[in-house]
């Protein structure tokens, strides 16, 4: 670790020192051909020398970069020279360490090139591009730098960073985040870039749960809709869509969403109306139009529409996890389960990220402690420190029970988490128990399928043992015909009872169930009975169910037996099924089939199997949560009635004390499964024994979607503080300045500012909200006038 008073880091920026001067270009070199979509924060590479150094005389270090302006090689070039101020000063003394040169580099996800401008100190300014394979060019067009701004905003934008699970559960370290838009031209300049490049968004790539990147879907689209709908301004978003014309069927759709969110409904169902006249097959308008359909509780018309949107690209995620929403909204959960389980899956893709080499050392710096200073302190006099606010915890809060280390839902991604949500919602509305009672219904069991291949067993072993009598059958006489065994006879007695052909395999009768339906036979006047076999599955069904119980009594073992002993007394003794003295038995003249319990179920995903298990385990472990909190909270009332000694308090409170880290873990078990009472509760058990920036901004989520004000604005002020700790400045887009917004839509902006006034708040905490409040007045968020 670097100390304190160390003159050659910078003031207030994270940075990581090289090994050798140079290594993080040449593995950011070396990383590019594995950007595929927006690609990773920019990297600012700095060189730091001192002649009169005794040891290394020139030093190299680096820091990421998120909402840097790259419209070009100019304001690059000043972002580079103005680290050259920032040097840490020791009082009373001239540092010797100056920046010599820097390099930053920022990548262009349109050319799929990586633009560099390199500074030299003193010296000049030179730009150029770098391709996926390394070579070097000079930058001969000046599109290049307006992709390159397109692509910087983007990034800074869609950047989860700061959020409770951010960048996959893996926050970037190094990360320096500056406001990409901070006046109305700037924004102004960038929409009128983006929507230059507009048509060329969808080789940007989309949302992992998007399996073809369209004009709807991709990240130049989402990012503009995120950025609105986050500041509360889609209206703002409607203009920049309805200004690149809606004769595009796609933007006609991305217009109308934005139209419905600013509850300008007249405007979007006629936008929608007149883009369906001229291409009525496309599915991303269908789904626009079945929302708003489902905002009307109108279901029945949203179900047809989705139906149909299925008929038109039965490849996409989203049109079956709608139609899964739809069926859950109706209450026909076996539908919903059979949609459920026709989601084509698609393999999660980790966002871009740069592999660097191990730092020789690390600086984060970190503010003091404005409540641990004495009142006389100057916090500007003390020195910053260097490490995490997380270093302050006390290490056995951090502990966690390997139970809970090891929860699978922790690594879902992309589709499969998409579809663990449908499910909890149906498990949430039905029980555990009618779900696995749905789970019967529709799909085969395992008890079913062995059933199954017990009868088919049976009926080979059956055929075998008549082909070999009726090759000696002529040599037999009627005695020996009469005394053969009749386990064969009577399996083919209970085939023909079933008075249908002979099935050999329940995987090779339910592909020929799906073939024999497609997809252009849903119709739109039915009452979207999934069972009935109208909606197929999007690719083959092949694996059964690995697990599972049977909810029949009925359906073991001996059920074998007794449907051949059954059958036999129905179609007659053996004798009286033997053929006649002198000819051979053919069984190939009768027509056999064996009665199935199942041959109108499907056969469950893998994938949708191991969901029901991880759900299992999530219900389990809250289950027990909740049976251990009831149990403590009765042991400290009827302790506390009955005046108990203090020391069985303690014991009950030791029984039932967790860290920390497994709080969190219990907090997102809790919201994951939609108790977010009990989120709450245990997010604030969290922050009693720890310091968590997760737990703070989970509440902060939280309230600000119930719209409770005084709590909301308890996290916000807390989370600022944390930000100011860490130099963390930036305000728009972030999760604090979201949830306030979300806030001031629904009170209003006088409201907000006058909870927050009498909440009596420090006022270095006071000084730091405002800024949010400025930029809400500065971009007129909605509820910002009143």
């Amino acid at each position: 670790m670097v100390v304190a008073a160390d003159p050659t880091v910078l003031r207030g920026i994270p940075e990581f020192f090289e090994n050798e001067i140079g290594e993080a270009l040449a593995a950011r070199t070396e990383s590019l051909a594995t950007f595929r979509e927006l690609g990773p924060p920019d990297l600012c590479h700095i060189v730091k020398s001192n002649p009169k150094a005794t040891g290394p005389k020139e030093l190299g270090s680096y820091h990421f970069v998120l909402g840097a302006d790259a419209s070009s090689s100019a304001t690059l070039a000043a972002y580079l020279n103005s680290l050259t101020y920032m040097l840490n000063q020791t009082p009373g003394k001239t540092n010797p360490w100056k920046v010599k040169s820097g390099t930053y580099c920022c990548f262009d996800a349109f050319s799929r090139v990586d633009v560099r401008v390199e500074v030299k100190i003193p010296g000049g300014v030179d730009s150029y591009l770098v391709d996926l394979r390394g070579d070097r060019h000079p930058i001969a067009s000046m599109n290049i730098w307006q992709e390159t701004f397109v692509s910087a905003v983007l990034r800074a934008i869609v950047d989860d960073n700061d959020e409770a699970d951010g960048n996959d559960g893996h926050p970037l370290l190094g990360l320096r985040k500056i406001d990409p838009l901070t006046t109305v031209g700037a924004e102004r300049r960038f929409l009128e870039a983006a929507s230059l490049e507009f048509w060329k968004g969808w080789q940007l790539g989309s949302d992992p749960e998007i399996q073809v990147a369209t004009y709807y879907s991709n990240h130049l689209t989402n990012g503009i809709l995120k950025y609105f709908q986050d500041g509360g301004r889609l209206g703002e978003a409607a203009k920049f869509f309805a200004d690149l014309g809606p004769s595009d069927q796609d933007v006609a759709a991305v217009l109308a969403k934005a139209l419905l969110g600013t509850d300008e409904e007249i405007k979007a169902v006629k936008v929608m109306f007149e883009a369906s006249k001229k291409l009525p097959v496309s599915y991303n308008l269908l789904l626009v139009q079945a929302d708003f359909l489902m905002s009307k509780k109108q279901y029945e018309r949203a179900l047809k529409l989705v139906k149909l949107a299925v008929t038109y690209a039965p490849s996409e995620f989203i049109v079956w996890s709608k139609l899964t929403e739809l069926y859950i909204e109706v209450g026909d959960y076996e539908s919903a389960l059979l949609a459920l389980n026709s989601c084509p899956m698609f393999t999660y893709c980790e966002r871009d990220a740069q592999r660097m080499p191990p730092p020789a050392r690390t600086h984060l710096p970190l503010r003091p402690d404005s409540a641990a200073l004495r009142p006389d302190q100057d916090p500007k006099s003390v020195p910053q420190a260097n490490g995490s606010i997380f270093d302050e915890n006390d290490p056995r809060e951090n502990e966690v029970h390997p139970e809970l280390q090891r929860l699978p839902s922790l690594t879902l991604r992309g589709t499969f988490l998409k579809a663990y949500n449908l499910l909890i919602r149906i498990v949430s509305k039905v029980g555990w128990d009618d779900l696995l009672k749905f789970r019967s219904l529709v799909f085969v069991m395992e008890d079913e399928y062995r059933i199954h291949r017990s009868i088919v067993e049976e009926s080979k072993k059956g055929d075998d043992d008549d082909d070999d009598d009726a090759a000696d059958g002529n040599d037999d006489d009627d005695d020996e015909q009469d005394g053969r065994s009749a386990s064969g006879s009577a399996v083919r007695a209970a085939a023909a009872a079933s008075g249908g052909r002979r099935t050999a395999s329940p995987v090779a009768d339910q592909r020929r169930a799906e073939s024999a339906i497609p997809l252009e036979s849903i119709s739109l006047d039915d009452d979207g009975d999934m069972s009935s076999g109208r909606v197929t599955s999007a690719k083959p069904v092949t694996q059964p169910v690995s697990a599972g119980t049977s909810t029949s009594p009925s359906k073991t073992k001996s059920a074998i037996d007794e449907l051949v002993k059954r059958a036999s007394v129905e179609q007659g003794s053996p004798e009286k099924l033997s053929p006649k003295k002198g000819r051979a038995p053919n069984p190939r003249t009768e027509t056999h089939r064996i009665s199935l319990t199942f041959k109108h179920k499907r056969l469950c995903e893998k994938w949708l199997d191991n969901l029901f298990m991880v759900l299992y385990n999530d219900l389990r472990l809250y289950t027990a949560l909740k049976q251990e909190m009831a149990q403590f909270k009765s042991q400290t009332a009827t302790s506390s009635s009955s005046s108990t000694s203090a020391a069985a308090n303690t014991s009950s409170a030791l029984m039932y004390r967790k860290t920390g880290s497994e709080w969190e873990i219990y907090g997102d078990l809790a919201e994951r499964l939609l108790h977010r009472d009990d989120a709450k509760e245990a997010y604030r058990l969290c922050l009693d024994q720890k310091l968590s920036t997760k737990a703070w901004t989970k509440l902060m989520h939280i309230n600000a979607q119930e719209g409770h004000i005084q709590p909301c604005l308890q996290a916000i002020v807390k989370m600022v503080s944390l930000m100011d700790r860490t130099f963390d400045e930036h305000t728009f887009p972030s999760s604090i300045a979201r949830c306030l917004f979300t806030l001031i839509k629904r009170h209003g902006l006088a409201k907000v500012q006058n909870a927050l006034i009498s909440m009596n708040v420090p006022t270095p905490s006071y000084r730091h909200i405002t800024r949010y409040f400025e930029y809400a007045e500065l971009f007129r968020v909605a509820g910002a006038e009143w």
